[in-house]
């Protein structure tokens, strides 16, 4: 029986270009509130890596959205069980646990109607859906709550 390989949207060169360039200027601290340089360190390699993210606080709880599924950031954070966010020289270390699929939908839905503009095309539903809508995508976007 085959198995059926985890859902991974991988970057386009262009995606890549301009994450490199958003992730330099996030470094700098010339970014929105919201978004910042999400620092693992590679499962294999033990190299550090940055990428750009946005953190959605939500019900006194934040969360890290990996909309394009089994990133090596998010590899990377299931195995560290912690992350740091960087931003204008400043460091905070959290640890990172899983959301639940069953616990997703409700994130996914403000996470996609707070940055529609940035994250809409990784949805196969448009901001302002119910719920409900969210479930199918739920196991295929890993969601991780950050704590102190």
């Amino acid at each position: 029986m085959a198995s059926e390989e985890p859902y991974f949207l991988k970057e386009s060169p262009t995606d890549r270009f301009f994450n490199r360039c958003f992730g330099f200027l996030v470094g700098l601290g010339v970014a929105a509130r919201y978004q910042y340089l999400l620092e693992t360190r590679g499962r294999k390699t033990g190299r550090v890596y940055a990428t750009p993210v946005n953190l959605l606080e939500m019900n006194g709880h934040r969360y890290l959205v990996a909309v394009r599924g089994e990133t090596a950031w998010v590899r990377n954070v299931r195995v560290a069980g912690s992350l740091c966010l960087r931003k204008a020289g400043r460091r905070v270390e959290f640890k990172a646990r899983e959301v639940g699929v069953e616990n997703r939908p409700p994130i996914l839905k403000e996470f996609l109607d707070r940055y529609a503009s940035q994250v809409r095309r990784f949805y196969p539903v448009p901001e302002g859906s119910p719920v409900d809508s969210f479930r199918e995508m739920a196991p295929r976007a890993p969601v991780f709550e950050l704590t102190q």
